[in-house]
């Protein structure tokens, strides 16, 4: 989970002066980039019909579920406010943009006058002909140290190396790979201690949930869903201090994830970007990443990616 940078939310929304005609144009997945002052922000929207009811589904830069009440399509325009506090950003947002060339361009302004440029672009499909041919294990860790990987903050780095894994004890940095990875198959194990959480990215978008702490929350932020969007199924007994493992299977959109030799998702389709990804840019490789800026202490060990050649 990855509470202070987003997940899928259901915006059911008023829709204002919106007709079928100034929807249409929108309707889709896109993958947003907002260029905010402390960089780069990834988001993502879907826009849907759902029978004669309009339905905006959202990853965002927090995690909160966000009912919005101020969404219209008009003239060629898409507008919509994030409320303070519920996307990302500590003031009221106004998203104003429009269509040109197939993309979206626009600004998002907060109610101090601040004003930063967003851009999307139509979310690939992500489909592939034919089946993949796996090539040979890589390693990702040596059990010894570092080497091949980069922290997201190392002044906040929580990460050491204890007896041949990977331990980290919480709210500090993520922890990312230097390669980069197309399609793939990856195995590691983990051990959770109680109130943790943590989770894998693949291709450092799309997060595969770690927890001991979500149980009231909705089944997939649970450990084995992919998060905000796909649930396990059957969902596992959360086991605190126990090593379990993961072998998922991600070609495309579609992942599959077994959890201690049981499929848990079986061949589903990722929609989009998850909260916490790195990047929105969805048809380019990306690497492994590790959250690390969670609370409490999770461990990782024998990590080991198979990618498609």
């Amino acid at each position: 989970m990855h509470r202070m940078q987003g997940c899928a939310v259901v915006l059911f929304v008023s829709w204002c002066a919106a007709g079928p005609a100034s929807i249409r144009p929108f309707r889709g997945r896109w993958d947003l980039t907002i260029n905010a002052p402390q960089g780069e922000l990834p988001s993502w929207i879907d826009v849907s019909d759902d029978q004669g009811r309009p339905k905006v589904v959202m990853v965002g830069v927090s995690d909160h579920a966000t009912q919005l009440n101020k969404v219209d399509f008009k003239d060629g325009e898409i507008s919509f406010l994030s409320p303070k506090g519920e996307e990302g950003f500590n003031q009221d947002t106004l998203f104003k943009g429009k269509l040109a060339g197939g993309q979206l361009a626009g600004t998002a302004t907060g109610s101090d006058g601040t004003s930063w440029n967003w851009t999307g672009r139509r979310a690939p499909s992500l489909k592939r002909n034919g089946g993949p041919k796996f090539g040979k294990p890589i390693a990702l860790f040596d059990g010894k140290d570092f080497s091949g990987w980069k922290f997201s903050d190392p002044a906040r780095s929580h990460w050491t190396v204890e007896n041949g894994t990977l331990v980290n004890n919480g709210n500090g940095a993520d922890i990312i790979t230097d390669s980069k990875f197309r399609d793939f198959k990856i195995h590691l194990e983990f051990e959770c201690g109680p109130k943790s959480n943590s989770g894998v990215y693949l291709r450092g978008r799309y997060e595969v949930q770690i927890e001991t702490d979500s149980e009231s929350e909705p089944p997939s932020h649970h450990t084995g869903g992919v998060y905000g969007f796909l649930t396990p199924q059957p969902e596992l007994p959360r086991k605190s201090g126990e090593w379990q493992s993961f072998d998922i299977t991600l070609v495309g959109r579609t992942v599959t994830v077994v959890q201690n030799g049981q499929t848990v998702i079986d061949h589903k389709e990722i929609p989009g970007i998850t909260g916490g990804a790195l990047d929105s840019h969805e048809e380019s490789p990306g690497p492994i990443y590790l959250q690390g800026s969670e609370a409490g202490r999770v461990a990782f060990r024998n990590i080991e990616i198979t990618p498609a050649e």
